[in-house]
């Protein structure tokens, strides 16, 4: 199936299925003729590298794609720095790379910020492809043009807006998923609903146990409205001047949660779906969201093999980390909180007090 996101002239097809990694011909229209650098980690390489080259490479056409290279880079959320991403900087500046190259990220949510990151400005911007192989990667990061990478001082802090020629996720790649991953992956899954689609989420309840079962159906399917939603927002407001930060949430606080552990310590899907309870039980502590919706959030992230609560790190470092949000205008932080599932809103509208003795009482109720 294929999804479009609609940017005018950088509108740009998510390709979602299964076997879709190696098949020739699919990547043709984007990279023929091309220099490609195909940057990915020591996990993925040693699994999918050769499949990806194999469609930019095929037996006896290399020609046509000019030259192909690879770059190996060490796998985990402690990576995502510029110097890694200097790394993609010198791999590209040593094959002599132009501006008429194409940087294929093959990998999770860490290659494609970085890789994206890199590509953005590389010359001021080259094109590139994400191949996304983590659950949490083909349904949020890879989509929508966020590219960037990590700061002592906070999350994602530096970045650029930079579109991807494609998005090729291909299901299969979830079975070679380790259990957190795909749980992580699930986090984001669920933020798609909660923001924008009720029905959605009681899909979501009723096949939990066939996503954390990774059933093709159900977790296609997943992928795929997931995608919608997101196609949907970013179309709507692509560099995030409005209704994009709805995409966030649950990262304010999941965010808080990264840099207070330490990065790496907690996946960044685990951090959002804590964040993800964190914004739900504030949102019924100031009325607007149900007790009983709470409950029910609650329950399918615990479903959803999510932890239900942050690790017990110091709340004033917590609110610090917070205060650094990129959601943060004029000094004042905004978060995404839900007045109802599937309405998710974007909102100021919360004393500071309040937000603050209730992080105190979460931080303290291990």
């Amino acid at each position: 199936m294929t999804i479009t996101v609609d940017l005018d002239t950088r509108s740009y097809p998510i390709y979602i299925g299964s076997g879709l990694l190696g098949q020739v011909g699919l990547l043709d229209p984007h990279i023929a003729g091309r220099d490609v650098l195909a940057v990915t980690n020591s996990t993925v390489a040693p699994l999918y590298l050769d499949r990806l080259l194999a469609m930019v490479r095929p037996q006896g056409q290399a020609a046509r794609a000019g030259r192909v290279e690879s770059l190996v880079l060490p796998d985990g959320e402690a990576y995502k720095t510029m110097a890694t991403a200097g790394a993609i900087l010198d791999a590209l500046v040593g094959q002599r790379y132009g501006r008429d190259c194409v940087v294929l990220a093959l990998g999770g949510g860490v290659v494609g910020d970085v890789t994206g990151f890199a590509a953005a400005i590389y010359q001021r911007g080259v094109d590139f492809i994400q191949v996304p192989t983590t659950l949490l990667a083909q349904v949020d990061s890879s989509v929508g043009g966020k590219t960037g990478i990590n700061h002592p001082g906070g999350k994602n802090l530096v970045g650029a807006f930079h579109q991807p020629l494609c998005v090729l996720s291909d299901s299969d790649t979830l079975r070679t998923l380790p259990d957190r991953e795909l749980a992580a992956g699930l986090a984001e899954v669920l933020k798609a609903a909660l923001i924008a689609d009720a029905g959605f989420f009681e899909w979501i309840e009723a096949q939990a146990a066939s996503l954390v079962g990774r059933e093709s159906a159900a977790v296609n399917h997943a992928i795929r409205r997931s995608c919608e939603i997101k196609a949907e927002v970013v179309a709507g407001d692509e560099r995030e001047r409005g209704r994009r930060a709805l995409l966030n949430l649950g990262h304010t606080f999941g965010h808080a949660i990264e840099l207070c552990a330490g990065y790496g310590q907690w996946l960044h899907g685990e951090a959002v779906g804590a964040g993800i309870g964190m914004a739900a039980r504030f949102s019924a502590r100031l009325g607007w969201l149900s007790a009983a919706d709470a409950a029910r959030i609650q329950s399918l992230l615990e479903r959803l093999k999510l932890p239900l609560r942050p690790p017990q790190v110091d709340a004033e470092a917590f609110l610090a980390a917070m205060a650094m949000d990129k959601k943060v205008l004029a000094g004042q932080l905004r978060l995404i909180l839900l007045p109802a599932i599937g309405n998710g809103r974007v909102t100021a509208e919360f004393p500071l007090r309040e937000l603050q003795a209730f992080v105190r009482a979460e931080l303290g109720a291990q």
